[in-house]
């Protein structure tokens, strides 16, 4: 019987997570797929209702939403592993995967649900990201394109840390997508290991 397992595909914006979350979901089998995107709409009201304008880098934005985003998506895929045997989260998890008190907290909540943690890190040069983000078009990317040297200087490009400690139970798979030839690679390396019973 396989072991249930949580996979997070991460990285800052625009690397292609959700393509490649995308394609990993619809080659897995019992796979439940979760977009924090999926969210951005309600998000939205909020910053209707509150009068002010749609910025997702904003303090308001920080202080009032991004946080229970998280929450919001990580209890819908805890409660999923009630149903089924893998839950795929796409979503950045900027802060939380640096985090190293986070991912104890969160390992603990999959152990009691007899889960085991995969975390995917999208590795994408920062121009690809650029052009990627001007050619999605989407309102949620309007301040960091008018803003990009602001912006991408307060993403992190690095590998987190707490991810290499592989001693902490969560298993690290880079996946390469600058180009399609990194892609089909990854892809080709990275969804065996997925598909192995833990």
């Amino acid at each position: 019987m396989m072991k249930k397992k949580m996979i997070l595909v991460t990285s800052p914006p625009a690397c292609g997570k959700t393509y490649i979350s995308k394609q990993l979901a619809k080659r897995l089998k019992h796979v439940v797929y979760l977009d924090k995107d999926t969210l951005i709409p309600l998000t939205n009201r909020v910053f209707a209702a509150a009068g002010e304008e749609i910025n997702r880098s904003s303090d308001f934005f920080k202080k009032n939403i991004r946080d229970y985003e998280y929450e919001v998506i990580v209890d819908l895929g805890l409660e999923a592993l009630d149903y089924d045997d893998i839950v795929l989260i796409n979503a950045p998890f900027t802060r939380e995967i640096r985090s190293e008190s986070f991912l104890a907290d969160f390992q603990k909540k999959l152990s009691a649900k007899g889960a085991v943690l995969n975390v995917i890190w999208v590795v994408t040069d920062k121009e690809i990201c650029h052009q990627r983000m001007i050619a999605r078009n989407s309102v949620r990317d309007t301040w960091k394109l008018e803003h990009w040297d602001e912006y991408i200087g307060t993403q992190d490009f690095s590998i987190p840390e707490p991810l290499k400690k592989l001693e902490g139970g969560h298993d690290l798979l880079l996946f390469y997508n600058s180009s399609d030839e990194e892609y089909q690679k990854s892809m080709a390396e990275i969804l065996p290991k997925l598909e192995m019973e833990s």
